[in-house]
């Protein structure tokens, strides 16, 4: 059993047993194991703001970058778990703490399936991508935006080009993880024509597909139908 952020145990059940229930350890994170059969899944949310190495506000609410990275180590290697399935109503975040979620994500053995809902703003955006199969809901919407600061910065070239190699390195992750070219994906990034206070696009639930960001349009159940698929034929 594990004993930090997440519980895999279960009641009166033997190592070698199958679940004769939907493993409902629910932890801080709001996540959950559940299971179908014999195969089981672990769901996990990626709410609010992703918090880096700095602690937002108490009003904010975050994923936790410390939580989560040792929480997908230990969904890789424990031999119960068949499967990750990422939620993602995220606002963005931290630009290196996200990537290294998505990197994480991406290079694990077992099959990952994403579902965007509400939105998977900004950084949410390589996370949304970095599992094997990715989905979103017709309402969701994702903002594809370039890398930005808030507060005082140095105005110098080196600054400049500091936000454009952060920016590289986003591009590159998603244009690798998804159908998108990254002409297509810079064209979204510098759009003028459509933020009031910004330059951007937002892409709504078919657009997001149409554009080869997303895999397909689904809902929760095309989604897990999806994973347990893969988790069968893998």
């Amino acid at each position: 059993m594990y004993t930090n952020d997440t519980d895999y145990s279960v009641e009166n059940e033997s190592p070698d047993s199958t679940p004769s229930r939907p493993r409902d350890s629910i932890t801080a994170m709001g996540s959950v194991i559940t299971h179908r059969g014999e195969d089981i899944i672990y769901c996990l949310t990626v709410i609010g703001q992703i918090e880096g190495h700095y602690i937002l506000p108490e009003n904010n609410k975050t994923t936790k970058y410390e939580h989560v990275i040792p929480s997908l180590l230990a969904i890789d290697e424990d031999e119960d778990i068949d499967g990750l399935l990422v939620l993602l109503n995220t606002s963005g975040g931290d630009v290196e703490a996200g990537l290294a979620i998505a990197e994480m994500i991406a290079g694990m053995k077992k099959p990952s399936v994403s579902l965007v809902l509400g939105g998977g703003h900004s950084i949410g955006i390589p996370l949304a991508v970095a599992c094997d199969k990715s989905f979103i809901v017709s309402t969701a919407s994702m903002t594809v935006h370039p890398v930005r600061t808030t507060g005082l910065t140095v105005g110098a070239p080196q600054t400049y080009r500091y936000f454009q190699k952060m920016q590289d390195r986003i591009t590159r992750f998603v244009t690798e993880n998804s159908g998108i070219t990254q002409e297509k994906y810079r064209e979204l990034v510098l759009n003028t024509g459509e933020l009031v206070t910004d330059i951007g696009t937002v892409l709504e639930g078919r657009e997001a597909v149409d554009c080869g960001l997303i895999d397909a349009v689904g809902t929760l159940s095309d989604a897990t139908d999806a994973l347990y698929d893969m988790i069968k034929s893998g």
